[in-house]
This record gives C-alpha cells, structure tokens and sequence, in this order.
C-alpha cells in the first residue's frame, strides 16, 4: 500500500472515530437536557406542582410550558435517535444484543417524538379525546423500549453494568406501579399528591443509566484506541 494511501486510510478512521464519539456523547447530552428541560418548565408554570403533576402535563394542550417544552424535548428527541446510531454503528464491541439496544433507542427518540408532536394529553378537567388514548398507549410503547433497550445492552456489558441495569429495571417496575396507581385518580380529576415524585423518580432512572452508559462506551472506545496506539508503538 503505497504511503499517501496509509495516510488517507488513518485520516478517514480519525474521522469515523471522531463521529462515533460525537454520537456517543448525545446519550450524556440527551438525559442532561431532558432533566434539565422538565425542571424549568416546571419553574415557569405558576401553579405547576413539581410533587403531585406529571411531566407529561408540561406538554399538555393548553399549557403554558408546551411551547418551551416540545422545543426542548424535540431536541432531546433528536440526540436519543443519534445516541442509538451511536451504539448501533459507533461501538467496537460489535455484540449483538448492543446493536439491538442501539436499534431500539433509535425506536424510542421517534416514538417520542411522534407522541409529543401528535398525540398530548389534554389538561386535567378539560374534555377527553383520542388524543389521550393514544397518549396512554404510546407512552406503555415507550416504556417497553425502556426497559428492552436496557435489558440488551446490560447483556452485552460486564457483570457490574448489568447489576446497575437490573436495579434500574426493578425501579422502573415499583415506581411505574406507584405513579399507574394515581392513572384513576387522574381520570377522574382527583388530587394525585407525590405522582410527580414517583413519576420522576422512575424517568430520572432511567435517564440516569442511558447517561452512564454513554460513559461506559466512551471509555471503551478510548481503551481500545490507547491498545491500538501501543500496539502500533510496538510494530514501529
């Protein structure tokens, strides 16, 4: 292989290194935003109770966050989809149940995507309609992507990561079971007191391990690229 061939092939494999760790660092990105996102808007509505209201409630027709808060959680939505690109193609491991939680993220950031933009939940005491039937609906998909692409990616890691997945797994079951309780009681437009706090706990969870994930893999690729770089000082 003629020199400036040699040179050409390590510039292009710098860059597809450089994409796959900008790629890996939107998981980060994504759960700091969307925590981030669910505070303030929290903040900005008077009368919003952080402790007994849903997130979902932020985005409802008629709120007043829903502006701020489809902006935000579209972009979040967008760095899900590139983070599952990521661990799709970005990865070195090359293991098959990573790939299919790379598939499954992609999945979850446009499933969330279509259920903010076509399908909100309209406040409480306001008249029901299809749209929140569907809301429901797609919110139990988007749980179901949760906890499948935390499964697949726990049995592609090593035994501590997949400790942390399971624990986050059985806190998504308890604190998903508390907030489906208040589900009647939200029906029928009576006071849900710590819905907020069970809710959030359950999505601040999982927020929480898609970011450390993002550092597992991130310090993957950079173990392997400094055995890469030694291996190379030794053939040199």
């Amino acid at each position: 292989m003629k020199p400036t061939t040699i040179i050409e092939a390590r510039k292009k494999q710098q860059a597809l290194k450089l994409v796959r760790k900008v790629l890996l660092i939107c998981g980060i990105l994504s759960s700091l935003l969307y925590v981030g996102t669910d505070i303030l808007a929290a903040m900005q509505w008077e009368g919003y109770s952080y402790t007994s209201q849903a997130v979902s409630e932020l985005s409802a027709i008629g709120a007043p966050t829903r502006p701020f808060v489809v902006s935000l959680f579209s972009i979040y939505n967008v760095l899900v989809i590139a983070f599952g690109l990521g661990v799709l193609w970005g990865t070195k491991i090359g293991k098959r149940p990573l790939r299919v939680a790379g598939i499954l993220l992609i999945g979850y950031g446009i499933v969330g995507q279509v259920t903010l933009l076509f399908f909100p939940m309209h406040l409480r005491g306001a008249e029901k309609s299809i749209t929140d039937t569907m809301h429901a609906t797609l919110t139990g998909v988007l749980v179901l992507f949760i906890l499948l692409f935390i499964w697949f990616a726990a049995a592609a890691l090593r035994k501590r990561f997949r400790l942390y997945s399971v624990g986050t797994i059985l806190i998504l079951f308890l604190f998903g079971i508390l907030a489906g309780l208040n589900g009647s009681r939200l029906e029928a437009q009576l006071p849900t007191p710590w819905l907020g706090v069970m809710e959030r706990v359950k999505i601040y969870s999982s927020m929480l391990w898609v970011l450390v994930l993002a550092i597992v893999l991130l310090q993957a690729e950079s173990d392997q690229d400094d055995f890469g770089k030694r291996k190379q000082e030794k053939i040199s």
